[in-house]
């Protein structure tokens, strides 16, 4: 995959309870994971890019907006194209692909939201590949 992609899921309930799945997502590139917790709403995670990392994101608890950019030069990127951006639910069973080339970058639409990131990348490869960029480029977070 070489743009982001929303791997969809699906849910399955009984009287047991009920089984949240996204079987089409492929954990074989995986070599880390980890959460992020955003306390209240006004925290903003971004922009982190990455030439070569590749990032998938699930939402555990509350609900986040996730938003990406295409980053044409990573020392001087263009304002163009505009970020674009889903929001992750904890009841959809939904994760998002971000491919390596991408800034990313999230705010919790909840208080005490929790996201799940995975990443193909062990941690040493992912600080040597990280670029950070201002978190109030090219989006206007207070539209959440």
């Amino acid at each position: 995959m070489h743009h982001p992609t929303l791997i969809t899921g699906e849910t399955f309930t009984d009287s047991r309870g009920t089984l949240s799945y996204a079987n089409s997502f492929d954990l074989s590139p995986i070599k880390r994971m980890y959460t992020i917790t955003h306390p209240d709403k006004n925290v903003i995670r971004a922009w982190q890019g990455h030439q070569r990392e590749s990032k998938w994101f699930k939402c555990l608890h509350g609900s986040f907006v996730v938003a990406w950019k295409k980053i044409d030069d990573f020392r001087n990127p263009s304002p163009l194209p505009e970020p674009e951006y889903v929001i992750l639910k904890n009841n959809e069973p939904a994760i998002l692909f971000i491919p390596p080339g991408y800034a990313n970058g999230l705010k919790a639409l909840e208080d005490n939201s929790e996201l799940l990131v995975f990443s193909n990348y062990y941690l040493g490869q992912s600080l040597d590949d990280k670029i950070r960029f201002d978190h109030k480029l090219w989006f206007d977070w207070s539209q959440f």
